[in-house]
């Protein structure tokens, strides 16, 4: 088993720990953290690197749980994310045969930050033929549940996009920006295809 935090649209490196262990634990007990992948990912656009954040609501204070974080419906975010993923993917070679799942899970309505990521992933996880067993942790996890199991906590904190150096692949503005490493698991299956799940099933997982 791995224990993984929650992620939204996660890093490529997140869904190679997946695909590559039978279970995961997601830890939703922890306060929740600023500027981490539980609630924004990066994709590559003709200008550049753009992060895509889900307004959230802490709804107890600094003291917020990650299953009690609720999303902000103030302002259209769910319409300016996926027009900035259509600007982004459309002319990638997989877009077209995927874009109509990805839309109908991120469109919904969810009242928790929790609800949003776990139906995006389940999307993801049958997309990508990944068929690891999903639980969610029911208390805090201390040190003695990290025991026996690896524990990468990491692969959705600020730094993860930039510190994981993955195997290039074609991606839609690689002639303009080179290559970009670990973006949100869009880049991949949009670029990739059903040739993704063999690149996260070969990625050496820390």
């Amino acid at each position: 088993m791995i224990i993984l935090s929650t992620s939204y649209l996660p890093p490529i490196m997140y869904m190679a720990a997946l695909a590559q262990h039978d279970s995961a634990l997601i830890e939703q007990k922890e306060t929740f953290p600023k500027q981490t992948f539980r609630n924004r990912t990066i994709i590559a656009t003709g200008n550049g690197l753009q992060t895509l954040s889900v307004p959230v609501v802490r709804t107890q204070g600094n003291h917020t749980r990650t299953d009690e974080i609720a999303i902000a419906y103030q302002e259209p975010w769910q319409i300016r994310h996926w027009r900035a993923i259509v600007s982004a993917y459309s002319a990638a070679p997989f877009f077209l045969y995927y874009r109509d799942y990805l839309e109908h899970a991120l469109m919904q309505h969810y009242n928790r930050l929790i609800d949003l990521n776990d139906a995006v992933l389940k999307v993801l996880m049958k997309r990508l033929k990944i068929n690891c067993n999903i639980e969610y942790s029911s208390d805090f996890l201390g040190s003695e549940q990290f025991e026996g199991n690896n524990t990468l906590l990491s692969l959705t904190d600020k730094h993860a996009q930039t510190i994981a150096s993955l195997p290039p692949y074609c991606q839609v503005f690689d002639n303009r920006l080179g290559f970009q490493s670990n973006l949100s698991i869009l880049d991949l299956l949009f670029n990739l295809g059903p040739e993704a799940h063999n690149y996260l099933t070969n990625l050496p997982i820390k």
